[in-house]
């Protein structure tokens, strides 16, 4: 569908900011390889070869009786016994010798009776972000060839753990403004819009609810439920929809006795026609300039709340966890530097795309 000529205008002004766009090509890169995490960063293979039949471990579960093997349990792809068991057709020979017989059929002199080739697809890092990596030393260790970023304080691998770590902060972040941003704009379109009763109960309203304490209500709210990701969520929006609703209500109280708004109600076009259809679109300039500071406020929020102990299950892929582990262990540095430069560069990248965003949609900015 072809774009309208103001959104064209719009597209051409952001495309001219030159440090916009390549930020919003950068982070799209970054973002776009994250969200196939577990093609680049799993300790199971993308695709298994077994008696010529083809399986993906990444996407289902199979036992390791599947491949020749005694137990119902989940196959551990890195074991060396089920390694054998795939890449020999499930002989009995990999009980007795298994890195013989591994070793044998890479070098092409394996003869076993019933011998049927099989293969492993493994991901370019073969690590999940909660693998525990098999090197000796006392964790965190350093970084090496196997593990680029070295590995925290109960040898997970850093690297993998900042992949989906990363995504996790983005899928948080988006899910969270989208949701306060739609309720804070709705909010404060209706407080400009009508003013009177409804300006004035609202106002007492986000006065009373902005004094709510929300941490603590964090806290005790996760000590009754337990920590979950769209609990936490649900508490962000709770308290985060109140950010934008000041800068619309503003833009919509000096626009509501304006000619053109004055011409659609003597129309007798609808309030709700004229507020998101009308009025909305002119107060966007005011709305954008204000997301980046939300976008990059709850990224902070996340990363505090993990850091504290109450954000996010202590299983997920936290960057947050890992700045404090980072603060734990002084003596591992790769740790803080690889905790601040994610959230430097994945902070950086947002502000100036947004920057570009705010640029786009006020109608005074022209580039040449």
């Amino acid at each position: 569908m072809a774009l309208s000529p103001l959104n064209q205008r719009r597209w051409r002004n952001f495309k001219n900011n030159r440090r916009a766009l390549w930020s919003l090509i950068i982070f799209s890169v970054l973002f776009g390889l994250s969200l196939f995490a577990e093609f680049i960063a799993n300790d199971k293979p993308i695709a298994v070869s077994y008696r010529g039949e083809l399986s993906m471990p990444v996407f289902k579960f199979y036992p390791e009786t599947a491949f020749g093997g005694d137990f119902e349990t989940e196959a551990v792809y890195r074991d060396i016994e089920v390694q054998c068991l795939i890449k020999s057709g499930g002989l009995e020979e990999c009980w007795d010798d298994p890195e013989g017989a591994v070793n044998a059929i890479e070098a092409g002199t394996f003869e076993g009776e019933g011998f049927s080739k099989g293969w492993m697809l493994w991901p370019v890092i073969p690590y999940a972000y909660d693998t525990t990596v098999d090197r000796p030393g006392a964790a965190p260790l350093a970084p090496n060839g196997e593990n680029l970023l070295g590995t925290d304080d109960t040898k997970r691998d850093v690297l993998a753990r900042v992949i989906y770590g990363f995504r996790l902060s983005i899928l948080f972040t988006l899910i969270v403004t989208s949701l306060a941003s739609v309720i804070g704009i709705a909010a404060g379109a209706l407080q400009g819009y009508f003013g009177g009763w409804v300006d004035l109960i609202f106002q007492r309203v986000i006065e009373i609810w902005s004094a709510v304490p929300s941490l603590y209500i964090i806290i005790i709210m996760f000590a009754i439920l337990g920590r979950s990701f769209w609990l936490l969520v649900f508490l962000m929006v709770l308290f985060g929809w109140m950010a934008l609703v000041g800068v619309v209500r503003a833009e919509f109280l000096r626009a509501r006795n304006l000619e053109y708004v004055r011409a659609a109600k003597a129309l007798g076009v609808s309030n709700t026609v004229i507020m998101f259809r009308h009025m909305l679109p002119n107060a966007m300039v005011a709305t954008v300039t204000m997301l980046p500071f939300i976008v990059t406020g709850t990224i902070s929020a996340l990363a505090g709340l993990d850091f504290l102990g109450f954000g996010l299950p202590s299983s997920s892929p936290s960057l947050g966890e890992m700045t404090l582990q980072a603060k734990q262990n002084l003596q591992a540095p790769w740790l803080a530097f690889t905790a601040f430069t994610v959230f430097a560069v994945m902070l950086s990248l947002l502000v100036f795309i947004f920057e570009g965003v705010r640029d786009a949609f006020d109608p005074r900015k022209t580039f040449s």
